[in-house]
């Protein structure tokens, strides 16, 4: 909200908040303000017995059904005063803070701390982080041991919004990191501290009134809660460890090779992840399955994304073709072709010009007259027994339904500020699958219900590894020399290993008493091709060779 000027903080549940700017957005507390609020939050936070906190940790409740969470909701409004206010103060911040108790060492377990929190029975009571979220807000997770990760709600923002937002905040803190050592270096950020702030040493002007007292003290949010909301807070709690326990949640940072490798070849480094993300699966299970990505599309006002849909002829005929007998260079001629159509498809989308989100829209408007005529209702074969509107047959077709069960959910939000990116799967038979794809590496996150989401990231591993040897074993074989060759000082090389046979002069070989021209003189080779056309050997053959042996030979230390 344009008007928010504090933060919420959460910690085992318990809900704190405290002022950090003024009417004009400029900040009131310092680094240490905050550092002392937060080592204050925990304290406090930390005297009440966690089986107690857990019990009434009203964030659990927005875990749940959304229908009967705004029922709840309700309630927690109607039931006091204090209540009310307690809500309107996490509704009007700008977000939340969770200061978790667990530091978890797994890249799989730290990535599903971010995603929905730990799991943790204790006495019949969970106390996992599971139980430190408000999942109506954009939360800043905190672990403690310092890991930080955001998790936020898909309805009111998308993915590379969040990430403009986790990108500024990590380049302002290595251009504060050095400012610290040059004064001189520029930041981000350019307000000032606010003349309220207790640290500055401005005193407000006429122009700095309030309307509301600033207080930068941080404040513990009081709830009074009834049986039927203590109730809902202990389902929902059961609900959501259910729903923990359904999913499994694991990471793979790939090091072989990354963009500077992909692009080295030719191919688009999203497309050829995206192969792969299908070389993987048939791989694993013998088939192609619906695959979703999403393309931005917010050149357009108020666009947000289009489908892609990666599965096309051409990524059906790449699996297919990797994983029969044909040859290495067919092979990798089938993956370029699938990645030049992705990229093409990739480019349409961000055009304006899927089908997915038009076609949805559509739906949604023959559901809405649907649901507006009670006196309609629909029939098993999907039309209307008054037949005032009828549902479209291409909405009741098999393939509308196959095409709306994405069993590979992907996502790329790559950005150097980021170490992993993951979300939960929209299929229960599927994968969800965010990726980041760096210089040097590919970093992917993959969760599942169920399902050997380990064995899958093994698989992708094996197939990156297996893809770039056919790679470089035909870009080998598309530069190697069909014959011997002379260098640029006139020195006969073999063609494979570029190693010297004999130095060209106008003797022959014949003519040289104790030299075979086959045999390999003990010189390193160098690398590189030849600066000489090969028009030039003949006039290199008669060039006079160099007398290297001329001078005191020094001696070098080893090193």
């Amino acid at each position: 909200m344009p008007s928010s000027r504090h933060v919420v903080v959460l910690r085992r549940g318990q809900i704190y908040h405290f002022d950090c700017l003024d009417s004009q957005n400029r900040p009131i507390v310092t680094e240490q303000d905050i550092l002392r609020n937060l080592k204050a939050i925990v304290a406090d936070a930390d005297q009440t017995p966690v089986h107690e906190a857990a019990k009434s940790s009203v964030g659990l409740l927005t875990t749940e059904n959304r229908k009967i969470w705004s029922q709840l909701r309700q309630t927690i409004h109607n039931s006091s005063p204090s209540n009310a206010s307690s809500l309107e103060v996490i509704d009007e911040a700008l977000f939340i803070v969770c200061l978790d108790d667990a530091a978890p060492e797994d890249l799989g377990e730290l990535c599903g701390n971010f995603l929905c929190g730990t799991y943790g029975l204790s006495g019949g009571v969970q106390i996992g982080t599971c139980t430190n979220r408000w999942y109506d807000k954009l939360q800043i997770i905190v672990c403690a041991n310092g890991a930080a990760g955001i998790n936020f709600e898909h309805t009111g923002v998308d993915g590379h919004t969040v990430l403009r937002y986790a990108a500024d905040i990590f380049t302002e803190g290595l251009m504060l990191l050095a400012r610290s050592i040059n004064p001189k270096a520029p930041v981000m950020f350019k307000a000032k501290l606010s003349p309220h702030a207790k640290a500055s040493r401005v005193k407000p002007g006429p122009d700095d009134s309030e309307p509301e007292p600033l207080d930068p003290s941080p404040k513990k949010l009081e709830w009074e809660l009834s049986n039927t909301l203590l109730t809902g807070i202990r389902f929902a709690e059961t609900r959501l460890s259910d729903l923990i326990c359904q999913n499994d949640c694991k990471a793979l940072e790939f090091t072989g090779y990354g963009a500077n490798f992909i692009k080295t070849h030719g191919f688009s480094p999203d497309a050829f992840v995206q192969m792969a993300f299908q070389a993987a699966y048939f791989g694993l299970y013998g088939r192609t399955e619906c695959t979703y990505e999403p393309a931005m599309t917010k050149a357009f006002l108020h666009g947000r994304t289009e489908a892609i849909r990666t599965v096309q002829p051409s990524s059906v005929n790449f699996t297919r073709t990797y994983f029969s007998e044909a040859p290495n260079k067919e092979k990798i001629q089938a993956l370029r072709n699938a990645c030049t159509a992705h990229s093409k498809l990739t480019k349409e989308c961000s055009q304006g010009l899927g089908q997915d989100r038009h076609l949805y829209a559509l739906y949604c408007m023959v559901r809405r007259e649907l649901d507006s005529a009670p006196s309609s209702p629909i029939s098993e074969s999907g039309s209307t027994k008054s037949n005032q509107v009828e549902m479209p047959p291409i909405f009741s077709d098999p393939g509308w339904s196959l095409l709306n069960t994405s069993i590979l959910s992907t996502s790329n939000c790559g950005n150097p500020a980021l170490r992993l990116f993951g979300f939960g799967p929209v299929a229960a038979e599927g994968f969800g699958i965010g990726y980041i794809i760096k210089d040097d590496g590919i970093s992917v996150c993959a969760t599942s219900k169920h399902l050997q989401t380990r064995r899958y990231l093994d698989t992708l591993s094996s197939y990156l590894l297996d893809v770039q040897q056919l790679i470089l074993q035909i870009h080998r074989a598309a530069n190697e020399r069909t014959g011997n060759f002379v260098d640029h000082s006139g020195v006969l090389r073999e063609a494979k290993t570029g190693r010297a046979i004999a130095h060209l002069s106008a003797q022959t070989p014949a003519q040289t008493p104790g030299l075979n021209a086959l045999e390999l003189e003990e010189e390193p080779s160098t690398s590189g091709y030849s600066f000489f056309d090969s028009v030039e050997v003949q006039r290199l053959a008669r060039r006079r060779p160099r007398n290297t042996s001329v001078g005191k030979v020094l001696q070098i230390s080893e090193y």
